[in-house]
């Protein structure tokens, strides 16, 4: 591996997750190193195969069996959750560590790890009052959120720049 920085790209349960290769490369021509990590929802939308293929590791969907030492993983320098569903948001926030992307998360944000999360949820339940909340929590974390609940999620290449705009400055 090169002195790549190290760029874990979590994905939820949504249609969107599918897209996540239009940030892999993008990501790697800017220098990042990238790992996949799915919820088990989220992996159901991913070619992990591809994935694996694009990024040279496999896509993480599960807490490592007790036999393995590692995660196989190298440190990350930042992180993208995109697209991040309710649930995943209202976990992460409450620490609700239930599966493997959530429980790594809420161990980054513990160690100050730099954060983007792109939530996409229907604006019905980002006017829930526990999402608001989960946000607010989450944004007291040093978590950056790109998130507008009237709008599509944004592209894969605007999040890209955002995390990017995020690190520089």
């Amino acid at each position: 591996m090169t002195s790549a920085r190290v760029l874990y790209a979590f994905v939820c349960g949504t249609p969107a997750a599918s897209g996540i290769g239009a940030l892999v490369g993008p990501a790697q021509d800017a220098g990042w190193h990238v790992r996949v990590i799915a919820t088990p929802m989220g992996a159901r939308f991913l070619d992990v195969d591809r994935l694996a293929e694009l990024t040279g590791g496999p896509v993480r969907t599960d807490f490592r069996a007790p036999h393995e030492t590692s995660n196989g993983l190298p440190p990350a320098d930042a992180v993208v959750v995109a697209p991040a569903t309710f649930n995943t948001i209202n976990k992460w926030a409450l620490g609700i560590t239930d599966t493997v992307a959530v429980g790594m998360l809420c161990e980054l944000a513990g160690m100050g790890m730099p954060m983007l999360a792109v939530p996409q949820v229907k604006p019905e339940l980002a006017a829930h009052v526990a999402f608001r909340r989960s946000l607010e929590d989450l944004r007291s974390m040093g978590v950056r959120m790109l998130f507008d609940p009237q709008a599509d999620m944004p592209g894969w290449e605007e999040i890209l720049v955002e995390l990017h705009g995020m690190l520089d400055g």
